[in-house]
């Protein structure tokens, strides 16, 4: 079944329905929670008042854009309330990895590397921070970001290149230590 019906039915109140869209969606809007909270349970928790919204506001899809990036809209301003709330007092407490079920796992050969990346990117500007995930983790587009972030799709490609630029910056000192 394709996602316009399955709104339309969402819309009529089919429970099935609404489950179908969620199961489709859940594990994107998870794995965005996590990377841009550091924690489970916060990332759980915007992952489900992510969904709650959706479906309290899914009249207000016009379909201009994929479901799947107006969710990613939805969702980071979730996040981004979230953060706010807790006063960016987040600090990634687990790795990765440890994500759960629901993150897919890639144990690379340098666990250090990946433990310094990981804190620059926590170091990156929330905007840049939120750029750089959708793009170079999630693989959505410029064209994408820019509607679910609401700028404008140079905007997204600046962002996308700072936050890079400040990557190598935070991690030349590691340069060397990469064969």
């Amino acid at each position: 079944m394709h996602e316009p019906e399955l709104i339309e039915r969402v819309l009529a109140g089919d429970a099935a329905a609404e489950r179908t869209l969620y199961d489709a969606h859940v594990d994107r809007i998870y794995r965005l929670a996590y990377r841009m909270t550091g924690e489970d349970d916060l990332a759980q928790d915007c992952t489900q008042e992510t969904f709650l919204r959706a479906f309290e506001r899914l009249a207000e899809f016009r379909g201009d854009s994929a479901l799947g990036t107006w969710l990613h809209t939805v969702a980071t301003s979730v996040v981004l309330n979230a953060l706010r709330k807790r006063k960016r007092r987040w600090r990634r407490e687990v790795a990765m990895e440890k994500a759960g079920p629901l993150g897919r796992r890639e144990i690379g050969e340098d666990v250090g590397l990946r433990q310094r990346l990981h804190a620059a990117i926590d170091d990156l500007p929330d905007k840049y921070r939120m750029v750089f995930v959708m793009h170079e983790v999630e693989g959505y587009t410029h064209r994408e970001i820019g509607s679910a972030l609401g700028i404008e799709v140079g905007t997204s490609k600046a962002q996308l290149s700072r936050a890079r630029a400040r990557l190598r910056e935070a991690l030349a000192v590691y340069a060397g230590e990469v064969t």
